[in-house]
């Protein structure tokens, strides 16, 4: 029989590589997951992996990126109707990203992991201060950009810090998503009235359902770009 060679593109390779790490992350965690074991998922040699990637802490800023795009259009959806209050939508959003994090250690581990090194944390930063600008202005009015950075770096600690805790019988998700939202609002100045209201209205939607429906439209979105 004779071999035929597959002859892809260096894009086309390097979404096979993502959906690849994606899923590893997913079953066996960041630290123990291998660049060698993702070209093998990935059915890419590991040579190529190297030159496209050159790091797995490369490899998850691809996928930071590509998972906050997606956790933003998840959070318009699932407020659709329900607010245009900027505010309230960081509060649903951050509230989102708890909830993703407690539903498997592997995921927790997985955000710890993009928070925790340099570059992919660095890329969440500047996407969120870029989101900031918009929802926060206007407690804010004289600040630039790089205020809005510098002020992600305090507020993606403290998430970092939640997100580390694992909920238990005391500390519920409820409690961890009041604690998150009057901790981190109270960084921007947001009047208390205004963080109760943002607590009490996180509230009425169910997280717990949306979160593992946001990860499987994550990975079905992935699929679909190798599929394109």
């Amino acid at each position: 029989m004779e071999n035929k060679t597959i002859h892809r593109t260096s894009e086309e390779n390097k979404q096979l590589v993502l959906r690849a790490a994606a899923r590893l992350f997913l079953q066996k965690g960041y630290t123990a997951t291998t660049l060698r074991q993702i070209a093998t998922e990935a059915g890419v040699n590991i040579g190529s992996v190297m030159y496209l990637y050159e790091s797995k802490e490369n490899i998850l800023c691809d996928l930071v990126s590509f998972v906050l795009g997606g956790q933003f259009a998840a959070t318009e959806k699932l407020l659709a109707g329900k607010t245009e209050d900027m505010l309230l939508f960081w509060a649903a959003e951050t509230t989102l990203q708890l909830y993703i994090a407690e539903s498997s250690e592997y995921i927790r581990e997985l955000y710890l992991a993009a928070y925790s090194h340099i570059k992919p944390a660095s890329l969440i930063y500047q996407c969120i201060a870029e989101k900031l600008q918009v929802y926060f202005k206007a407690y804010y009015p004289e600040y630039e950009f790089k205020d809005f950075y510098e002020l992600e770096i305090a507020t993606g600690g403290i998430i970092r810090g939640f997100m580390s805790v694992p909920c238990d019988m005391y500390f519920t998700m409820q409690r961890k998503v009041r604690r998150y939202l009057e901790t981190s609002f109270l960084v921007y100045k947001v009047p208390e009235t205004k963080i109760q209201e943002a607590v009490d209205f996180v509230s009425l939607i169910d997280f717990e359902a949306a979160a593992p429906q946001v990860i499987d439209q994550l990975l079905a979105a992935l699929d679909k770009q190798m599929i394109g």
